[in-house]
């Protein structure tokens, strides 16, 4: 099976260059299944249905959300009625929406896919590491399903590393996203987990991950904090990683960043 994973798209930038490279996507790297990371597409925080319509017309075929789901207010009930969407698991159960779901292809395949917050410099959450023992009790790898793939939504980078090292063997693949810069080692673990530390973000890299850069700066220099953060308006780059897994054991053979 070959999986298709877009970091955190960013505002307008980062919606155009997905939108424009979907099909691409799919044509090119004879993807099975593309996932989003919709966490900041709307003006930099949150989603809409919109622009969760726009992307799921377009080619998309689940939705992965982040720490900013519920920052668009019309979000709320789409969560509960949408069921290609995600939020993450690891967060008081009566929120909206669902913190996994099982996708089934077309040609009976089925990707189970999790989403977890980071618990270092992040809102206080349950514990990833039960949270996503709790529902690998139900999954067996190789068995009852075909890949699974978890994204941890996080800070810190030994929090991801320790989260994939944690899950080697167990699950197809765990990619880190929130930080928004790309990271150099993606790599298949020795039993097999592919892993990524940061997918990176889809959006304007002339920035401070994805906004513009002179209030970030002022923030820096000033210690000025209530300067409103507003999304960059410059071309768009999108950064993927492409894991495939093997159709027997539902591991991983390889794990490519992709960059458009």
């Amino acid at each position: 099976m070959r999986i298709i994973y877009c970091g955190d798209i960013v505002a307008r930038p980062g919606r155009e260059v997905v939108l424009e490279n979907l099909s691409y996507l799919r044509s090119e790297y004879k993807a099975d299944a593309i996932i989003l990371n919709v966490e900041n597409a709307a003006h930099g925080f949150g989603v809409t249905p919109g622009i969760c319509r726009d992307f799921l017309n377009k080619g998309a075929d689940l939705l992965i959300t982040g720490n900013h789901f519920l920052n668009q207010r019309e979000i709320i009930s789409y969560l509960d009625e949408c069921k290609l969407i995600i939020r993450p698991a690891n967060i008081p159960s009566n929120n909206p929406g669902r913190g996994y779901t099982v996708f089934e292809l077309p040609s009976g395949q089925k990707i189970l896919i999790i989403q977890v917050l980071g618990r270092l410099f992040m809102e206080a959450v349950d514990c990833p590491i039960q949270t996503i023992d709790a529902i690998l009790q139900n999954y067996t790898l190789g068995k009852n399903i075909d890949a699974i793939l978890v994204d941890i939504h996080a800070e810190a980078t030994s929090e991801k590393l320790s989260l994939g090292y944690y899950l080697d063997g167990k699950v197809s693949c765990v990619a880190g996203t929130h930080t928004h810069v790309p990271t150099a080692d993606a790599r298949v673990l020795p039993q097999g987990t592919a892993y990524i530390t940061d997918v990176g973000m889809c959006g304007c890299y002339d920035s401070v991950l994805g906004f513009d850069k002179q209030a970030p700066i002022n923030r820096l220099r000033r210690m000025y904090t209530a300067e409103r953060l507003l999304p960059a308006t410059g071309k768009g780059s999108l950064f993927a990683i492409l894991v495939e897994t093997n159709n027997h054991t539902g591991l991983a053979d390889a794990i490519t960043q992709i960059k458009i």
